[in-house]
């Protein structure tokens, strides 16, 4: 997680160099020029070529980079390990959650460990909403949160401010089990005849 947001800060950090440059360059060379009458109209400044070419693959590949961080990266995904009866999963709290998808059985407790690394302020709380729960995580220390999911589905948690996000899904224990063993037949179901 730390190799993405120093790549990140890097990316950002050469957005913002380009632009400090462009407006080098797009600034007038002579400063001691006799003042010119007060003019409203306005006054077109020439850019050369390489400028242009450059601003505009910059910011391509910027929204690119955009895109394929929001619609086209998958989140990771963690299967939880049944131990004592409890489900349980260690999610590393990092500039986001890792795994950010939990895949946990209907009906059986569920314990997430978060383990927080990152100091910022957003990360200092977890909230899952459709459980009624909101833990305070305590720097670089596991904090525990327990729940039994009642029913199927995906239910989400989230930092304190709400930017950073994550899935728990809850699947039927067939299902589960299914996931855990692929090599396993798929049943069918059995035709059945009707007589008139």
């Amino acid at each position: 997680m730390l190799r993405k947001a120093t790549f990140f800060g890097t990316l950002a950090g050469f957005g913002f160099l380009l632009g400090a440059i462009s407006g080098v360059i797009a600034a007038p060379a002579e400063h001691n020029m006799a003042p010119q009458s007060a003019s409203t109209q306005f006054r077109r400044i020439d850019q050369p070529l390489g400028n242009k070419v450059a601003v505009t693959l910059g910011g391509l590949g910027l929204i690119g980079l955009e895109l394929w961080w929001f619609l086209l990266s998958k989140p990771k995904s963690q299967q939880a390990q049944a131990q004592g009866g409890i489900q349980e999963v260690t999610v590393t709290v990092d500039g986001g959650y890792e795994p950010s998808r939990i895949v946990v059985q209907v009906g059986q407790p569920v314990r997430l460990n978060f383990l927080r690394r990152d100091p910022s302020s957003c990360l200092e709380e977890v909230r899952l909403p459709d459980f009624h729960i909101a833990q305070n995580l305590t720097l670089n220390k596991i904090t525990a949160v327990e729940f039994t999911p009642t029913a199927p589905g995906s239910y989400e948690f989230a930092c304190g401010m709400n930017m950073f996000r994550g899935v728990i899904e809850v699947k039927p224990s067939s299902v589960v089990a299914d996931l855990e063993n692929p090599s396993a037949p798929v049943p069918t179901l059995a035709k059945q005849e009707y007589s008139a």
